[in-house]
């Protein structure tokens, strides 16, 4: 068994964060509104920007957002679990 790179795992763990995101998503439309709905869905967002660059002919802004729920977590879980068996 080789080793796999810290790109290979970024890229597996980001992938397993967007799919329990979408999973929840598809969550809040089967579970009505209540305390679970709350807890699966309730996020954290942290964000840096907007950031502004000026170069005299046009300019840039940037910013990034990082917004995470438990199913988001679960599903980085899920396929940390399964990084195990990826070659």
């Amino acid at each position: 068994m080789r080793k796999k790179s810290l790109g290979f795992i970024a890229i597996i763990i980001f992938f397993g964060a967007v799919i329990g995101t979408g999973l929840g998503q598809l969550l809040a439309l089967i579970i009505p509104d209540g305390v679970v709905q709350d807890f699966f869905l309730k996020s954290v967002t942290a964000s840096i920007g907007p950031g502004t660059l000026d170069i005299l002919i046009m300019t840039f802004t940037f910013g990034f957002s990082f917004s995470i729920n438990i199913m988001g977590i679960i599903g980085i879980l899920i396929m940390a679990y399964f990084l195990r068996w990826i070659e």
